[in-house]
């Protein structure tokens, strides 16, 4: 788990749990189709699984 992952924010943090939205801005996905590198590592691997479906994840 070295690499690094791209995740993408395909649906709104908006009417979600404040909890959701505080997880998208930790991983740095702030507007909508945004991608973001990120190093894969068991926290960020955590945070994906919370938001999994809001996110879309490329290896």
């Amino acid at each position: 788990m070295s690499g690094e992952i791209k995740v993408t924010l395909k649906k709104s943090g908006i009417g979600r749990k404040e909890y959701f939205t505080k997880v998208l801005k930790g991983m740095g996905l702030t507007k909508l189709n945004k991608t973001v590198t990120l190093k894969d590592t068991p926290e960020i691997r955590g945070m994906i699984r919370k938001v999994s479906h809001m996110v879309s994840v490329e290896e």
